[in-house]
Order: structure tokens, then sequence, then C-alpha cells
């Protein structure tokens, strides 16, 4: 008798790659290098694959500081020259094993990027963990106070938020849950309730208001949309360069006396006052347009500008990026997604400004506070407002729950535009035993260090006086950090 088996074609297993094409490859490589570890990609190319391999590396907080990209023939060959957060190479197996994979397998979620680039992203059908908040409009001195008070009027529990001020524009992202269950807002009235109570305060106004008709207009949006857990950080700050870009902070706005923003040095400069450099020029014969930017060194540079190019549809064929004695230089050939070069000067000079805040927002001189507590409703609403009523202007804020815990990291101004007073810096540990509070000033270093004086002047405003003052009456929920 006579037994028949199925065909089975010797390529089947081969269908995969033969449709998407070859698997997207990752090669670690500890040797070559004596200071830092190589990571090479190979893949086949698609539109923002770039910012999704960068963005698999910043999340993990390693440094790129040395990387080639070549992405022309539908091919993507990338080199990074990479360390951890302390500045050393990759040893940790663990670690290695999940680069390999979360890039290997990036094509499988390729539409993370689209779904981070949509206005509203509600899937109802999905659980989800919290509800997220989108708020960007113009920024006035005790906005950010105003918003977390507003959300504890409303019944709303923060769980966490990331909020960005740049050029007196604001960008923030909060998450919250309904205050007595703990479970996401689903509600569409009670949406729409929180909706128009957050433009409300958004759209009041305090100063000089930037003309409709202007190029630095910034509309006040709110929006919400469900947030699932496990959405990493680099999805929210590249959400917050979106909405940044979205009210135009890359204008400088009219100077205002009383604005934090009109400060004369720009936020981008090193220690030794050099400014941050953006020029492009096109390469005609190859129908590129080349983007040049030298400025300060720091962690998530080459994301945060990969993130503006990828965001302003532009496609990235080939790059250069290097750092040398604390100065970063990258050098992008660009085309629009149309297959056009940029053409015109009013796009280039639109490009630079782009460049240029995204460089600028991310960094904040000023005084750095970290408070870690035992979390409860309304706690970010109280601290906010003590910051607000003694004259401190958040510039940045990262708020996030773990577990009973509330850890708050805040950046803050004087309201005019002066640095705040550091006397209490080496006497705040004892003027503030009872709470606790992490300080640190990013210009300390910089910073020429003036005769101190016996007694403190009694004009001189002193940041350790006032917090200890105001907030005894709840002190007995901070914590010590660790």
């Amino acid at each position: 008798m006579k037994v028949c088996w199925p065909y089975f074609d010797p390529e089947f297993h081969n269908l995969p790659e033969r449709i998407y094409g070859p698997a997207c490859r990752v090669c670690i490589d500890n040797e070559s290098m004596e200071d830092c570890t190589v990571i090479k990609v190979d893949s086949v190319n698609k539109q923002g694959i770039l910012l999704e391999v960068v963005q698999v590396l910043t999340n993990i907080n390693l440094t790129i500081v040395k990387s080639y990209i070549s992405s022309d023939a539908g091919w993507f060959m990338d080199v990074f020259h990479v360390k951890d957060e302390h500045g050393n190479k990759l040893k940790d197996q663990k670690l290695i094993n999940y680069i390999q994979q979360a890039i290997g397998t990036i094509r499988e979620i390729e539409n993370i990027a689209k779904v981070c680039s949509n206005d509203v992203v509600n899937n109802a059908e999905q659980p989800s963990e919290h509800t997220a908040i989108e708020m960007s409009g113009t920024d006035r001195p005790g906005l950010f106070s105003e918003i977390s008070a507003a959300l504890a009027d409303l019944h709303c529990n923060i769980v966490e938020a990331h909020a960005w001020s740049h050029n007196a524009r604001l960008a923030c992202v909060a998450y919250i849950s309904d205050q007595s269950t703990d479970t996401p807002i689903d509600d569409p009235h009670r949406l729409a309730t929180i909706e128009d109570h957050l433009t409300t305060v958004l759209r009041a106004t305090s100063g000089t208001p930037i003309s409709s008709g202007s190029e630095t207009a910034s509309p006040q949006e709110v929006k919400t949309a469900e947030f699932l857990e496990g959405t990493n950080m680099t999805d929210v700050e590249r959400r917050l360069h979106q909405l940044m870009l979205s009210v135009g902070d890359f204008d400088m706005p009219p100077l205002e006396p009383m604005s934090p923003s009109s400060s004369p040095s720009r936020e981008g400069d090193d220690e030794e006052g050099r400014k941050t450099m953006v020029s492009i020029e096109n390469l005609h014969d190859k129908w590129y347009s080349i983007v040049s930017i030298e400025c300060k060194d720091r962690p998530r540079l080459m994301f945060d500008t990969v993130c503006t190019l990828t965001d302003m549809q532009y496609v990235i064929f080939h790059a250069s990026i290097s750092s040398h004695g604390g100065r970063s230089f990258q050098e992008y050939f660009i085309r629009h997604v149309d297959g056009c070069t940029l053409s015109t000067e009013g796009e280039k000079d639109r490009v630079i400004k782009c460049l240029e805040a995204a460089i600028e927002r991310r960094v904040c001189e000023g005084v750095r506070l970290k408070l870690s507590a035992e979390n409860r409703v309304g706690l970010l609403s109280d601290i906010t407002r003590v910051l607000r009523e003694n004259g401190l202007v958040v510039v940045r804020a990262d708020v996030e729950t773990q577990g009973e815990k509330a850890v708050n990291a805040f950046y803050v101004r004087d309201i005019s535009g002066n640095e705040v007073d550091m006397d209490f810096v080496k006497s705040v540990k004892k003027e503030m035993d009872v709470i606790d509070l992490e300080v640190k000033n990013d210009r300390a270093t910089t910073t020429i260090p003036q005769p101190r004086s016996p007694q403190r002047s009694p004009g001189l405003f002193s940041l350790g006086d006032v917090l200890k003052s105001q907030f005894e009456r709840f002190s007995h929920n901070f914590i010590p950090i660790n």
C-alpha cells in the first residue's frame, strides 16, 4: 500500500521573511570598544524605525555617545555606542537580552508610534488602569498649581503627572483615577465636565495675552483618554514634545516683567556660554537637506532631536552623532516624507526653531525639589500651592505614585526670573528635619560663590524657612527618601 504524505514547501518557514522582509538583527558587542558598548541594528527600513530604536535605548536610561545611521535603498543599518546611566559598559546580561528582544521585535510593535501621535487614544474594549488627560496652552505663574487644585476639587486622584514649561507655554500629561474608588473615570458626562473645568483654568490669562492672529498664538486644549498600564516614559515624553510643538513654543513670547521665561540666558547654553547652533543646507546633487546641530551634550538629546524631525514628517536617511568635551555634534541627512528637500527659507527657519526648542525645553536650570510622602488626596495640590504662594514657579514637574508613596520632583524658579536664594542648601537638612527634602541646584556649579554674611538679610528669600513653616500642618505625611 502506497502511503501519501502532505507536501510542505521547504521554503514555507521563510514565508514571513519573504513577505515582510528579513527580521531585525541586533548585535551587541562589548569587546570592540574599551569604554562603551556597541549596538548594531540591521533591518528593513520603514518610516519612524530610527525613533523606535532610540526610544528603546532611551527608555532604559542608556546614553548614546556616538551613532552612525544609514537607511537608504530600503535597508536600515545603525551603530550605537552606548553607556549605562553610570557611564559604564553594559554588563548586565538581562539588560542585554532585553535590548535584543525589544529591538528585534520592533516590527511587531510598529503601531506604537502611530498610537502615540494620535490626538486622542481611547480603546474602551481593553481594560485600562487610569484615565489620561492632556493639557496644553499658554503658561503663567502658578498654572500647574491651579490645575492640581482643580483636579482635587473635581474629586480626581492624580496618580502620575508630567509637565513641561518653555517659552511661556505649558504641556502636561496627567493620569487620574476616581478619588473614592481609585478606578478609571469613563463616564462621558464627567469627562466632559473635567475637560470644561480645566479648559477654563487654562484660559484664565494673567498679563498680556498673546494675539490670536500672530504665529505665536497657542490654543488652550484639554483632552481625555484611557491609559493602559505599561506605557513607557519615552511615549509620554514624545507626547509632551508633540503638545509643545502644537502650541508653538518654538516662538519666543513677548517679554513680560514677571515671566520666568524672560531670562536673558538661554537654557541650552553650556558653562562657557556657548549657544545651541542649528543650521540647514541643501545637498542638491544628492537631494538631501543636511541639518547640523551643535549644543551642550546631555542624556536623551538624540531622542529629542529625532523625535522632533519624525513628528514634523521628515525622513532621516543618514546621520552621524558624536560628543566631545561636553558638546554634542549631530548631522542629519533628511527629506520630507513627500521626497522633497527643504526648499524655502521659511521652512528651514521653522525646522531650526523647532529643533532649538526641542533641545531647550527639557533643560531646567533651577532648584530641583524632590519630596516623598505617603500618598493622600490633595497632596499635590497642597505642595504646589505652597510653592505658588511663596513666589516659586514650577517649570517642570514629574509626579509618580510608587505603591502607597508619592514621589514629587519639581524644578522651580523665582517668579521674577531670578535665581532662588541658595543659602538654605547647607542648612536645609537641619531646618527641615521633620519633613526631609532633597534639594539640588542645577546651576550651583556655574555660579560664582559669594561671601556669606553671618546673618541672613531680612529681605532675602529663604526657601527652607518657607517650606518648614508652611508644611508643618501636614508634615506627618512625609517619609524619608532613600
